[in-house]
């Protein structure tokens, strides 16, 4: 029975991890069209500054200073955009020059993101057709049988004195 329970919560976990190399995809495909965008933002501004004859950082203390509360948020809407861009362009390099195990690693920032929260809100399973999709699943597999089995032993353990001390009576 502990072998059955311990293999079902091996098929669960197996499961469970074969999916996350989909997941990176889809995070990674959501993040590059992120980046995508924010350069065609950045660009544009930059653009614009240069034909003003301006650089970035000119044109965006001009709408610091500017006594109009509308050009000054917008000053700080744009250096937020510009923050972002770098931001996400950074982690997609990173992405991207992963690993396997170094993106798994990296779950936990993934889905503290905006973009990791939209990702899982819209993921769809899929089946682990790659490589790596089979080695996540064959480690959760191996995994979760694991952790059941030793959690099967630990409850099942007093019980099993128990028998012992029966049979030594008789």
């Amino acid at each position: 029975m502990r072998k059955l329970i311990a293999g079902i919560g091996g098929v669960v976990l197996a499961a469970m991890l074969s999916q996350f190399p989909e997941y990176a995809q889809q995070y990674t495909q959501r993040l590059g069209g992120a980046v995508d965008e924010l350069r065609v933002i950045t660009t544009d501004f930059d653009r614009a500054a240069e034909l003003g004859g301006l650089s970035r950082i000119e044109a965006i203390d001009r709408y610091n200073a500017s006594n109009d509360e509308f050009l000054a948020g917008r000053g700080t809407s744009m250096t937020a955009t510009f923050q972002r861009y770098d931001r996400l362009s950074t982690t997609l390099t990173q992405i991207q020059n992963a690993g396997p195990m170094e993106r798994l690693q990296s779950l936990p920032a993934y889905l503290d993101t905006d973009i990791g929260r939209r990702t899982l809100e819209s993921y769809r399973p899929a089946m682990p057709v790659t490589v790596e999709g089979v080695l996540y699943a064959g480690t959760g597999f191996i995994l979760g049988y694991l952790v059941l089995s030793a959690l099967l032993r630990l409850v099942t353990l007093p019980f099993k004195r128990r028998d012992r001390i029966r049979v030594s009576r008789i």
